[in-house]
């Protein structure tokens, strides 16, 4: 029963017995066709045995197969996957190999055709791109083997169960840490930017060395070191400032549920937010993860001992969408409560009217007064496809003309926020978290932070 159950009859030959019943029913017409039918008949199902006893000439495994899959995939990504088969049979086969992948994928095309010479093994390449974080079930990989004849098929099934976490962007963060450690962001759009003034913070007196900045000469302590012998310059030396506490704020509400190439505005957030606490580690300072929605949710402290990383990334993957409005006012009481240090606030969100914002504007305001706040909000880039054709009719131009009123909202919101001292960016989704480090690294650069 097991071995029936691996047993299939392939199209080539019900094509084959489709081909027979036509000359069986044409011999009632030409007696003459009857004897030849029934030969080759009787050769085609001495050839169909000859074809099961190749296939299951053996009890033992005669195709091997096995996936290679990480222990965790990267949400967003192209992640690679291979699959290894190998042919322990003495003669060449053809393979059908079905790799049976989670459900959330949508896909059944899943499918290699692979033709192997006896004991050879070759790899499957190929790749998945997940848009959601969570738990993924792969099932079997099933390798249909075909013989030379072509009649029949045997199925091998191997790696039956397999779970894979898919967690938050972290192929991402490697591209961006490799690129920061060869100085080479620029390569994914992340600006020079020269540091402008001074971001330092007092390390110590000393004598004055050759190449020192005059500016930086203590007089006090000069005159206090003058002897019979002269004066001993002396000059205040500065280092670099550290450990400045960086928080990513990410709403959870509804507005950031909205789609964009698979993946959620709230995805795109999460993604950035891991990139940038990995980049602002890298830079000498504290990250932390505050998330929000009608109510607060998680708080990770500012910090940057070994393992922080870890603990961000496990924090970002459990995060979900709430389908309500978010409570902004339960979030600046949260920031006053536990987060008493001036920090860099990065507010993650989305508005998508003037009065969607008005009404937040208070609380963003007092986050504002005792913390350096950077509003990060998303452009409709659907209403941009719309608003870059060219209407032909009335009913175009009057969904364009709507659509310039929410694009020029969009504009007004940046302003306003912007002249009560709000940093803001208003970026497509896909250039989120390059616009996110470029605007951290500015504001690092200008003493801001």
């Amino acid at each position: 029963m097991k071995t029936l159950r691996a047993l299939f009859i392939s199209s080539h030959t019900w094509s084959i017995l489709i081909g027979f019943v036509l000359l069986f029913v044409a011999a009632y017409g030409l007696p003459i066709l009857f004897p030849v039918a029934q030969v080759g008949f009787a050769v085609f199902v001495l050839l169909l045995l000859l074809d099961g006893m190749a296939l299951f000439r053996s009890r033992t495994t005669s195709v091997f197969a096995r996936r290679e899959v990480p222990d965790r995939l990267s949400n967003g990504d192209e992640n690679p996957l291979t699959i290894y088969v190998e042919n322990r049979y003495p003669f060449q086969i053809d393979a059908d190999v079905i790799d049976e992948i989670p459900f959330q994928f949508q896909r059944r095309d899943v499918l290699f055709r692979v033709r192997l010479k006896p004991h050879e093994t070759q790899a499957i390449r190929y790749e998945l791109r997940p848009t959601r974080r969570g738990e993924y079930s792969f099932g079997a990989v099933n390798v249909f083997v075909l013989t030379p004849l072509g009649l029949l098929k045997r199925r091998f099934q191997f790696e039956k169960e397999k779970m894979v976490a898919v967690y938050p962007s972290f192929l991402q963060m490697r591209q961006y840490e490799l690129l920061a450690a060869t100085n080479r962001l620029n390569e994914v759009g992340i600006k020079r930017i020269r540091r402008i003034g001074h971001s330092m913070e007092f390390e110590q007196v000393r004598p004055y060395s050759t190449g020192d900045d005059v500016r930086t000469v203590n007089w006090k302590a000069t005159a206090r070191r003058t002897d019979a012998g002269g004066a001993t310059l002396m000059t205040n030396a500065y280092q670099d400032e550290r450990s400045q506490p960086v928080y990513c704020l990410i709403d959870k509400g509804r507005v950031m549920r909205s789609p964009f190439e698979g993946l959620t505005l709230l995805d795109y957030a999460i993604n950035a937010s891991l990139v940038l606490s990995n980049i602002a580690l890298i830079k000498q300072d504290r990250a932390g993860i505050l998330t929000f929605s009608d109510r607060v949710g998680q708080l990770l402290p500012a910090d940057r001992r070994t393992g922080h990383m870890l603990k961000i990334l496990e924090l970002l993957y459990r995060q979900k969408t709430r389908f309500l409005e978010s409570d902004y006012e339960a979030l600046y009481a949260a920031v006053r409560t536990n987060i008493r240090q001036r920090s860099l606030l990065l507010l993650f969100t989305n508005f998508e009217t003037l009065s969607a914002m008005h009404r937040q504007l208070p609380y963003l305001r007092r986050l504002a007064k005792d913390h350096l706040l950077l509003v990060i909000f998303f452009e409709n880039t659907e209403l941009r496809s719309l608003l870059d054709q060219p209407a032909t009719d009335t009913e175009q131009i009057y969904l364009k003309t709507i659509g310039e009123k929410f694009a020029f909202e969009k504009k007004q919101i940046v302003k306003e926020l912007q002249q009560y001292g709000i940093q803001t960016i208003l970026t497509a989704p896909q250039h989120l978290t390059a616009d996110t480090v470029n605007k951290y690294l500015e504001l690092k650069a200008r003493g801001m932070i």
